[in-house]
């Protein structure tokens, strides 16, 4: 469980390069930006992290 999203965590996964920006323009159709990154990082973006069995 993940509670209370820290942007300071964020900014560092960016700066680590845990966090992928995909600018998903193709042809015809813009999908938007998106942030792309391992699941095993995403607990760093998150204050409190608590593994539920």
């Amino acid at each position: 469980m993940l509670q209370k999203f820290n942007f300071e965590g964020f900014l560092k996964a960016l700066e680590e390069g845990k966090i992928l920006v995909d600018f998903d323009a193709r042809t015809g159709h813009n999908h938007g930006t998106k942030f792309r990154m391992r699941q095993d990082a995403l607990p760093m973006l998150y204050e409190k992290a608590i593994i539920i069995l």
